[in-house]
């Protein structure tokens, strides 16, 4: 008799085993600690908000949540450390949006490309950029601003936390689509360092999120010229949106949570559906509403097509600053 056929009915049987056990690992996972990997420093407001959802995820599974601080490289080192992790659910990541829309060749192992490098599990939720001048340079909309930036082209600065960063972005994209010039500083002490200098008179423009902002627009450090989000966002009626006065302008800060390439579907899902469900904790959207964010429950499957739409957004300004670089 064939070997062969003896040997067929066994393997068989053997991947049946393998796919029987893909829910039950599902059903039971999960059954030890998960580490979620990001870029971020502690105490930073994504770190604060990785924290706040960990915790509701450590409730929902009985397990402990740990969050996993890699910060540096551009993101670079957080999305390694995620790639090369097993694919068994027990390592998660949140890459920075810079690791997903880096300028090509700007670090080691960026952009992230998706499905190729990470498999999407879900949307962790963001918020739009603040258009924001300095007092003294005494504009109070963003078409004061696109008007005195003509007349000064290349004078006004803005001060950005990296090249590549969605602040360098989103000053990128403005003076792209209004055909100003600005000047752009990069500053490696963050957003608080930048507004150290828009009151020491150095920096004119800030693009940045209301969590990093939230101080200086109350100190009057700041005056918000316009969000760029797709509508006025509730704790600020009366601020136009960009797309007001530039149509179609949208800008802003996201963050997804994503396993190691292979990780078996069935856990992907389990992660889904119990990250959707920490999100709509009332506890939990009162605490990110604190930070101007917004949650948006989206499947594994919209969650890439969400990357992949942010990708091709940016591409034109990304290939722009690789020129303008080179």
């Amino acid at each position: 008799m064939n070997r062969s056929r003896l040997w067929q009915p066994i393997v068989s049987l053997c991947a049946l085993l393998c796919l029987a056990a893909l829910p039950a690992r599902a059903q039971d996972y999960p059954n030890r600690p998960v580490r979620i990997i990001t870029d971020s420093a502690p105490g930073s407001a994504i770190d604060v908000i990785l924290r706040t959802i960990a915790d509701r995820l450590t409730q929902t599974w009985g397990q402990q949540v740990v969050a996993v601080n890699q910060p540096g490289g551009g993101g670079a080192i957080a999305a390694r450390a995620a790639a090369a992790a097993g694919p068994d659910g027990y390592t998660l990541a949140i890459p920075a949006l810079s690791a997903f829309v880096a300028p090509p060749g700007a670090a080691a192992n960026l952009p992230i490309q998706v499905p190729r490098d990470v498999t999407p599990v879900g949307y962790f939720g963001g918020a739009p950029m603040f258009v924001t001048a300095a007092p003294s340079l005494g504009v109070t909309t963003l078409a004061e601003l696109i008007a005195l930036a003509k007349q000064r082209p290349g004078e006004l600065a803005y001060g950005t936390n990296g090249v590549g960063r969605l602040t360098h972005l989103t000053g990128e994209l403005l003076a792209s689509r209004t055909g100003i010039k600005l000047l752009m500083v990069p500053y490696s002490g963050g957003t608080a360092q930048v507004l150290n200098d828009v009151m020491g008179g150095r920096i004119s423009l800030v693009f940045e999120a209301y969590s990093g902002l939230a101080g200086a627009i109350d100190a009057n450090t700041v005056r918000p010229l316009a969000v760029a989000s797709a509508k006025r966002v509730p704790g600020f009626p009366d601020l136009p949106t960009v797309g007001e006065t530039i149509p179609g302008f949208a800008a802003g800060g996201w963050q997804v949570l994503v396993a190691p390439a292979g990780t078996p579907e069935p856990i992907v899902r389990k992660v889904n559906a119990d990250l959707i469900e920490a999100l709509s904790n009332p506890d939990t959207r009162k605490r990110l509403a604190s930070f101007g964010r917004e949650d948006i429950p989206m499947s594994p499957a919209e969650t890439l097509a969400f990357i992949q739409r942010e990708q091709q957004m940016w591409a034109p300004i990304l290939a722009q600053i690789t020129r303008s670089t080179q």
